[in-house]
């Protein structure tokens, strides 16, 4: 039996398929660190290995070694490659700021741009934390079958959600697990039936509470698992899926899942709530004087000038905001040309002069959604406009806001002991809302229209009551003396009427705006669009129109490559074996 542990080195730095470059004889020299096997192979040791591969779910350190790069390549909100590759969302900051973020705004990249190459080492490091905790769970004598079964649950729900983030951006995707015998794996075959797998495990195996909030349970594996059946257009196992976790599933902590009102998912004093379905946890003023597990991938996504201090990217565009609109009569939104009347913004008026906003219907989540002129931005005061904007001309006049904290509790759940703040805000990979968005798309794909059409109803309902919205302060000059009763914009939004769902067809295009109206900001879009096969129509549509507004995506064209990134040049290079690459590229690139 092996006496040191090379796992630490081998599969945690090299494990990553080849993340650096290691060699056979880095792997025979003495171990650097002080653990042995044998100091790993019983209850606390497994224990410790499963924490370290809940850690990596946060990947999003430019300080240890999850990807290398800066913080935000790995986010794991994938607000650049969800969000910004998709049309919601602009770089933001300056035309020469992060330049590898222009090439995926405009689709235009390739397989040396190193955000792909950081992104996929992330997750393989979060894979090879799971299959650490799996190896070493076979060999622990002190645990009970029922531990046993949970650790490795938890192992598994992991390893497959850091596997599932990599199948929707690369497609082609090696498989490694805990059973490998070399690192060396090829990317040809599909992995979704091995994440599925993991995914029914957890499902089945996962207690339906955790005694800690942050681990995942039963009904988080079984929300997973219905996305992962609808990726692979697995209809009726998906609803079926679907169907229990909307009728029987709780948190963690043990709340039945429900919406709540829908500012409560982006703030982190009502954080772990009855919609919260898989979050990563982030704290903040945790007394280490440091912004390690502040949600630091999103550290640039602030208003620029600002209070709070930095960066100016990630800047919603016209585009999205134009979604929000709804119809003065009906209280619905327009699905085919919601860009055929702008919503009113101050792009290229100065923050001195006069501005009024719009005062069209649109729907109250906008407001919730993004930061715009004249509008309150939480309890800082009015949104200024240009002023916080760091170059219009490129990324319109728009701010992120679901990241943002209040700054009546900033002491609390922000940190300011960096150049740029962190959250304690959670980042919510899977929230109840999205899962009932997903039950209602497969649904309508079974042909249920009646039950797509009251999930998609039960959102918008949450969306329509008047406590959930934004109002007016009781004083503009003094935001933190609270709102008045008056409504900050003009809100108007309805359910669908009953029978207004008539066909499969017109179902899913209520459903897919639905999504976008709903999930906006939170790193979905691209992989949606990706997986309904209307990425090209829909990203070559957005740039004729934003393209006539900001520089940024001016030009831009989808081709049908992008459906997938590119498999990092850096791994095929990494993965060559007498003289011939392991990994295959995606066809284009």
């Amino acid at each position: 039996m092996k006496t040191k542990l090379l796992t630490i080195i081998q599969w945690g730095l090299c494990g990553s398929l080849l993340i650096s470059g290691c060699s056979k004889s880095f792997l025979e020299q003495p171990p650097l660190g002080e653990l042995t096997e044998d100091q790993l192979s019983n209850k606390v040791g497994v224990m410790s290995l499963l924490t370290g591969t809940y850690s990596a779910l946060a990947a999003s350190r430019d300080d240890d070694g999850l990807g290398g790069g800066g913080p935000w390549e790995s986010s794991p909100d994938n607000w650049i490659y969800g969000s910004v590759a998709s049309g919601e969302a602009h770089k933001g900051s300056d035309g020469g700021d992060q330049p590898a973020i222009n090439q995926i705004a405009r689709l235009s990249f390739d397989a040396s741009n190193g955000f792909f190459n950081n992104k996929w080492k992330s997750s393989f490091e979060g894979i090879s934390r799971a299959n650490q905790t799996l190896r070493f769970l076979g060999l622990a004598q002190d645990l009970t079958d029922q531990e046993r079964l949970e650790i490795a649950a938890q192992a598994r729900f992991l390893r497959a959600h850091f596997y599932s983030d990599l199948k929707k951006m690369f497609n082609q995707v090696p498989w490694i697990d805990e059973t490998s015998e070399t690192l060396y794996a090829p990317n040809t075959a599909d992995i979704w039936p091995q994440i599925q797998a993991d995914f029914e495990y957890a499902f089945e195996n996962l207690p339906a509470t955790q005694s800690e909030v942050g681990r995942v349970n039963k009904w988080a594996a079984g929300a997973y698992l219905g996305k992962t059946l609808l990726y692979q257009k697995k209809f009726p196992e998906a609803a079926t899926v679907f169907t229990d976790v909307i009728n029987n599933g709780v948190t963690s902590n043990g709340l039945k899942y429900d919406l709540v009102p829908f500012r409560n998912n982006f703030d982190a004093a009502t954080k772990n709530n009855a919609e919260s379905v898989f979050a990563i946890q982030m704290v903040a003023n945790d007394g280490t004087n440091s912004i390690t597990f502040a949600n630091s991938g999103g550290r640039l996504n602030f208003p620029y000038e600002s209070p709070f201090r930095c960066c100016g990217f990630y800047q919603p565009t016209q585009d999205l905001v134009n979604s929000y609109r709804t119809s003065p009569t009906t209280g619905l939104p327009y699905l085919d040309d919601y860009n055929s009347t702008a919503i009113a913004s101050d792009m290229n008026i100065a923050s001195d002069a006069a501005f009024t906003p719009d005062a069209t219907t649109v729907d109250p989540r906008l407001d919730w959604t993004v930061g715009r002129r004249g509008i309150p931005f939480h309890d800082w005061g009015l949104h200024p406009g240009r002023r916080w904007i760091r170059e219009q001309s490129s990324a319109g006049p728009y701010s992120n806001k679901k990241n943002i904290y209040w700054q009546a509790t900033q002491d609390v759940y922000s940190d300011q002991s960096s150049w740029a703040p962190g959250t304690a805000i959670n980042v919510l990979v899977i929230r109840f809302a999205d899962v009932l968005l997903m039950a209602a798309e497969a649904q309508a794909q079974n042909g249920a229209l009646p039950i797509a059409q009251t999930y998609v109803n039960r959102v918008r309902a949450r969306a329509a009551t008047p406590s959930g919205w934004l109002y007016s302060y009781i004083n503009n000059s003094a935001p933190m003396a609270g709102f008045n009763t008056t409504p900050a914009a003009n809100y108007l939004i309805n359910e669908y009427p009953a029978g207004y769902f008539t066909s499969t067809d017109l179902a899913l295009k209520a459903i897919y705006f639905e999504r976008k109206l709903e999930l906006a900001m939170e790193g979905h879009r691209f992989f949606d669009l990706s997986r309904w096969g209307m990425l090209q129509t829909s990203m070559n549509t957005f740039y004729n129109y934003e393209g006539g507004i900001t520089t940024d995506v001016r030009g831009a064209t989808a081709i049908s490559r992008t459906n997938y990134f590119p498999i990092p040049q850096n791994q095929i290079d990494l993965s060559v074996i007498n003289g011939s690459p392991t990994l295959t590229q995606n066809p284009g690139y």
